[in-house]
């Protein structure tokens, strides 16, 4: 209890710093706002620009706008867009949930296959499998994200027309649940795998280091000199630790692949929080860029506390340690 205590606090404060943090770095961005919405009218006239500046608190001094800020987003309250002219939380609330379901998908997959690979490299370490598995990995791993998403387009929609390649649905639009939960995932394919092609390596070639460190150790030899068989020294006693450091990678990573998501979803046009920080940035909308980075801050450190939690689970050891 002292411990999530303990967490609770740490992420509250990091939060707050963030938010600090991303204000000011947001204020030396070059360009005024104000300038930015009389564009979008078709010009202003001084008076107006004052109105503008006035209207969102530009025209106020910095101390007193981040005062302003803070108080309104620990309150939920992340302004009004200026280039959409809506409120950012309900903004963000209705993009999130895309960007959640290719990250989500993107990690299982580059968790399950990439593990798969790492034990099946493990297995033999001088034999073919495992120099074939090394092999993709580095070339996994060295490819540009934006690389590998041309060419999963070239191959599986230009030269062999399996899936679409922009969108989340079909302008048809499907009418019935399943309908539309496989018409969702028929377009989720490519941007998950562009997305997680480059973890996948990362993953089998953490999973077979830790594997092979792991069936080295005292209590696997101990194991096996008991008569224990094969199969269940391999999988329960050494893939259980050995899993241990990649689900930790994988938490830590876990905002690199949020980060990595705005150019996945850009070159895909997936309606994420991606595609909406690409519009936000070229419009210099401010209070829609800095609620996207808060709300990213919030999914990564949920996503690090629950990473900690289940590396407490497969090791007993971290929650003595409190």
């Amino acid at each position: 209890m002292r411990g999530i205590v303990k967490r609770l606090i740490w992420a509250a404060g990091l939060i707050l710093a963030v938010l600090v943090l991303n204000f000011l770095l947001i204020q030396l961005a070059p360009g005024d706002p104000a300038e930015v919405i009389a564009g979008e009218m078709g010009g202003a006239s001084a008076d107006v620009m004052a109105g503008i500046r006035a209207q969102y608190g530009l025209d106020k001094p910095l101390p007193v706008q981040l005062g302003l800020y803070l108080g309104k987003a620990l309150q939920g309250d992340l302004g009004v867009s200026y280039y959409y002219n809506r409120a950012v939380a309900g903004l963000i609330l209705s993009r999130v949930g895309p960007t959640l379901l290719l990250v989500g998908s993107a990690l299982a997959f580059a968790l399950i296959v990439g593990t798969r690979l790492g034990l099946l490299a493990s297995r033999n370490p001088r034999g073919p499998a495992s120099a074939l598995v090394t092999v993709l990995s580095l070339i996994g791993y060295a490819a540009p994200v934006f690389w590998t998403g041309l060419m999963l387009v070239i191959l599986f929609a230009a030269r062999i027309p399996l899936f679409p390649v922009s969108g989340m649905r079909d302008v048809t639009g499907a009418t019935d649940l399943v309908s539309r939960t496989l018409d969702v995932a028929h377009h989720l394919v490519l941007p998950a795998l562009t997305l997680g092609i480059v973890y996948l390596a990362q993953y089998s070639r953490l999973t077979r280091a830790a594997m092979l460190e792991v069936l080295g150790s005292d209590y696997i030899r101990t194991a096996r000199a008991k008569g224990v068989r094969e199969r269940r020294v391999f999988t329960h006693h050494a893939f259980r630790n050995a899993l241990l450091p990649v689900v930790t990678v994988a938490g830590m990573q876990f905002g690199t692949i949020l980060s990595g998501a705005v150019l996945v979803e850009t070159v895909f046009s997936w309606p994420g929080l991606g595609t909406l920080a690409f519009d936000s940035i070229l419009a210099r909308d401010y209070p829609t860029i800095l609620g996207i980075l808060f709300f990213s801050t919030l999914i990564v450190i949920c996503a690090n506390l629950l990473t900690d939690a289940v590396a407490r689970r497969l090791d007993p050891r971290l929650q003595q340690r409190g």
